[in-house]
């Protein structure tokens, strides 16, 4: 497998820990700590995967999720709202 396809396989894994963790947990994924951060991160390396495959569309995709899991997360570190650490 080469680095790029390794890249978005990774970045999808990690949003999909995230889905799974508000799925299948009893903590609410607004104010989620960790699925924020999967979240980010899974999304930075799909901008990453999307750039290399010059996918316009997947890459703008993925820049709104991580810009939205950035400002929870700031939100959370301010105080602004409640977090779990789950």
């Amino acid at each position: 497998m080469d680095p790029n396809t390794v890249v978005g396989a990774l970045g999808m894994l990690l949003i999909l820990a995230g889905f799974a963790l508000e799925e299948f947990t009893s903590h609410s994924r607004h104010e989620s700590v960790l699925y924020n951060i999967l979240n980010a991160v899974g999304a930075t390396l799909l901008i990453a995967y999307a750039y290399t495959l010059d996918s316009w569309p997947f890459l703008v995709l993925n820049a709104a999720w991580l810009l939205v899991a950035l400002a929870k997360l700031l939100q959370i570190a301010t105080g602004h709202t409640k977090a779990s650490l789950s």
